[in-house]
């Protein structure tokens, strides 16, 4: 495990772009620090009252030093905004090949469920080298999920998914934190991640008891909870049909359109009278109560995998 430390190690793709942003806003501060405070120090001691300091020729203002003071803070800001922007439009967005995880927080630890199935608690293993895109939500308040060493961090909230995602670079173990405080053991709220060989992952990710993939385990609740025999071409309801639905465009009958994401199917599955698809009445049941959020996660893996394929 990496020792605590005031900067630390820089063991992903995303650390070096944020540590030079964080510099760079640093060393802005202390360019303004000294050229303002500095002079007001010097002319306090120099002018002070009782001084010898020559006043019979006084300043009546400089246009040199308005217009600077007035344009350098402007084109700094926009520079840094810019700056920011870059970097926040990378860390938010996921490559397509990354390795999918989904992760549970509630009253303290870190549920977490690889795609093919491996479950972890308080432990995320990962490739070096691979990219990792993380799905969380929480299963009572608010907690944050922060990896310092990565420097990615992003609040995990309840009835929400969120998302980001890491590569990293360096072999070894990394610390896991909740940075939200969510009661009375946070402080307990620790992991760690592990960083391994893609070779060494894989012979890990297939060791010991052999659990189903998530979109397996979202396909088996697809047809237990009944959702299969409303949501068919064959069947007797009128209900959207689920094939090739995620991430395209539906029309709702208060005339708005809304993306198909993971939030979108969440609350389908839990308020269906929430967004009513154009056409359809609502007559979907709620499942609230009757699903972990375990489980909602690998319905909407299922629901992703499927694209053009005929439900069971």
């Amino acid at each position: 495990m990496d020792k605590f430390r005031l900067i630390p190690p820089q063991a992903s793709t995303s650390a070096h772009q944020i540590d030079w942003l964080f510099i760079a806003l640093v060393a802005i501060m202390l360019f303004f620090l000294i050229s303002v405070f500095f002079p007001i120090t010097w002319f306090a001691i120099k002018y002070r009252s009782g001084s010898d300091a020559n006043r019979s020729n006084p300043s009546h203002g400089s246009n040199l030093i308005e217009i600077s003071w007035t344009t350098l803070p402007i084109v700094l800001s926009v520079a840094l905004f810019s700056w920011g922007a870059v970097a926040y439009y990378h860390i938010e967005r996921p490559p397509p090949n990354a390795l999918q995880v989904q992760i549970v927080g509630k009253q303290w630890m870190w549920k977490l469920q690889h795609a093919e199935g491996k479950r972890e608690i308080n432990e995320l293993h990962v490739p070096l080298g691979q990219p990792v895109a993380l799905t969380m939500t929480s299963q009572d308040v608010i907690h944050s999920f922060f990896v310092p060493a990565f420097r990615v961090k992003q609040d995990v909230v309840p009835g929400k998914y969120t998302s980001e995602w890491f590569k990293a670079t360096q072999l070894g173990e990394y610390h896991i934190f909740c940075s939200q405080y969510c009661g009375t053991d946070h402080s307990g709220m620790i992991g760690r991640v592990v960083v391994m060989e893609p070779v060494a992952y894989q012979r890990w990710l297939t060791a010991g008891e052999g659990g189903e993939s998530i979109v397996v385990s979202g396909r088996r609740l697809f047809l237990d909870r009944g959702c299969s025999g409303c949501h068919a071409v064959n069947s007797k309801f009128h209900t959207p049909l689920l094939e090739g639905l995620f991430d395209k465009p539906v029309p709702l009958s208060s005339g708005e359109i809304v993306k198909a994401d993971e939030q979108y199917l969440r609350d389908s599955i839990l308020l269906p009278g929430k967004q009513i698809a154009a056409g359809y009445d609502n007559i979907m049941p709620s499942y609230a109560g009757q699903l972990s959020e375990e489980e909602i996660m690998q319905l909407i893996a299922y629901l992703k995998s499927i694209g053009d394929k005929t439900s069971p």
